[in-house]
């Protein structure tokens, strides 16, 4: 029954890694295809002043980004806390087993740091492809 839980549990993270990692990289390809769009809406901006169709669209992805990348982080605080409770499960059964000398607990904590560079990357892509645009298109 044990080898059971324990396969369950391993299966569960792997299942919880890939959900991080379509959370990641959805987030990582909206951003830059948002960041593509967005210039070129701003470019055409500046060069039709008056019409007000391509501030509306830019302020439309620009919302969606927003949106979006919010929810892809809370998908991974959700992923790091959902990880962090299936490894204290397993760490707690190898230590009832006398075997938690071949799991390093540093393990746990530089899983949690790679969370937070996911979201750090996650982050600094949205806001370049809010930032840059605006730029565009208010300096021109």
């Amino acid at each position: 029954m044990l080898g059971q839980v324990h396969d369950h549990i391993v299966k569960e993270l792997s299942e919880s890694s890939r959900t991080d990692t379509i959370f990641v990289l959805t987030a990582i390809v909206f951003n830059l295809i948002v960041l593509a769009i967005n210039f070129g809406v701003a470019t055409e901006a500046t060069l039709e002043e008056g019409d007000a169709t391509y501030d509306i669209i830019l302020a439309i992805f620009i919302v969606m980004t927003v949106l979006l990348n919010m929810v892809a982080v809370a998908a991974l605080v959700l992923g790091r806390r959902t990880r962090r409770i299936l490894l204290d499960g397993l760490v707690e059964m190898y230590r009832d087993n006398d075997v938690d000398k071949y799991y390093e607990p540093s393990l746990i904590s530089n899983y949690g740091a790679r969370y937070l560079l996911f979201a750090g990357v996650i982050a600094t892509l949205a806001v370049t492809a809010i930032v840059v645009p605006l730029i565009i298109r208010f300096t021109n």
